[in-house]
């Protein structure tokens, strides 16, 4: 079996961007960082911590980042719909968010 910390990664961040399964792995990961039992047990000085920081740090980042991208998306749907989208003067640079497919 391969496994890597990177696809370890990969498999939280996309499942918590997938809305079917978003609040399962919210409450998954308060769950995990509030629960006495973890991968290193909290009794242990600073190891014990080690895989709560993780974790939290990666909650927080990936969270605050699908908050940003529905901020802009919202900021973005209202800034569209005050104007027609479908008529741009020639040249006139037009920006536009891409998403990865994997």
């Amino acid at each position: 079996m391969n496994f890597s910390i990177q696809s370890l990664y990969v498999w939280y961040r996309n499942t918590l961007r997938n809305p079917k399964y978003r609040w399962w792995i919210i409450i998954g990961t308060v769950a995990y960082l509030i629960s006495p039992l973890d991968i290193s047990p909290d009794f242990i000085p600073i190891i014990g911590q080690i895989d709560d920081v993780l974790l939290l740090s990666l909650f927080v980042s990936e969270v605050s980042s699908l908050v940003i991208d529905g901020w802009k998306a919202k900021k973005g749907t209202v800034e569209n719909s005050t104007t027609n989208p479908a008529h741009h003067a020639p040249g006139e640079t037009v920006d536009v968010d891409s998403i990865p497919v994997k």
